[in-house]
């Protein structure tokens, strides 16, 4: 879990810091794919442990960040015309991309006391 913890959490950087940019989907990078397959592969390996709860926390980040870079990229299909789409969709895709440096933050941080992420 800590590995998966570390590549998204470098994904997620990565993405928003490399072109000046958000990234339309901050963990579509072969970072944070390689770290989806890593969470993938160990939550079987977890079940029924406290671990597994933190597999479960990533997978699902990975994929709400995937959906919000769609809807951002919806956005800037359709409102781009206007030019109205191009901000919004930014926002979008820098929004998503802090709201994934802290899920991978808070469920480090849980992790680190070698807790369960709550709720799940």
């Amino acid at each position: 879990a800590l590995l998966a913890y570390a590549l998204f959490g470098v994904a997620a950087v990565v993405a928003l810091v490399s072109s000046g940019f958000p990234a339309i989907a901050p963990l579509m990078g072969l970072v944070g794919i390689a770290g989806l397959i890593v969470a993938y592969v160990k939550r079987g390996d977890a079940r029924g442990t406290w671990v597994a709860s933190h597999f479960t926390w990533l997978i699902r980040t990975f994929w709400y960040s995937f959906l919000w870079g769609v809807v951002g990229a919806i956005v800037l299909l359709v409102l781009g015309i206007i030019l109205i789409g191009i901000p919004i969709a930014l926002l979008i895709w820098a929004v998503a991309s802090i709201w994934v440096i802290y899920r991978v933050i808070r469920g480090y941080l849980v992790f680190k006391e070698s807790r369960p992420m709550p709720g799940l």
